[in-house]
């Protein structure tokens, strides 16, 4: 695979060979990559949990006032929702 970098993305690259904290720009970019898919993988976790607490203030909102679904069920309602 060849890739393109910009300028400024090839300086640093270059620059953490030349310092010696990588051995190749190949080591650079597999970390690169690495760190990312990490911060990936965290941020569908985070929405996960930002939709399981949402569904659980929905659920408390309806107990606390007595609200219905219309006879739908939360789960119902959540697997809507899902893109």
């Amino acid at each position: 695979m060849t890739v393109e970098l910009p300028p400024q993305v090839e300086r640093i690259v270059r620059e953490a060979v030349v310092s010696g904290q990588y051995r190749s720009a190949e080591d650079v970019l597999a970390e690169a990559v690495a760190v990312w898919q990490t911060q990936q993988k965290e941020g569908a976790h985070a929405a996960e949990e930002q939709r399981r607490e949402a569904i659980e203030r929905l659920r408390t909102f309806g107990k606390v006032h007595g609200l219905s679904l219309g006879g739908m069920t939360i789960r119902e309602l959540r697997d809507e929702a899902r893109p």
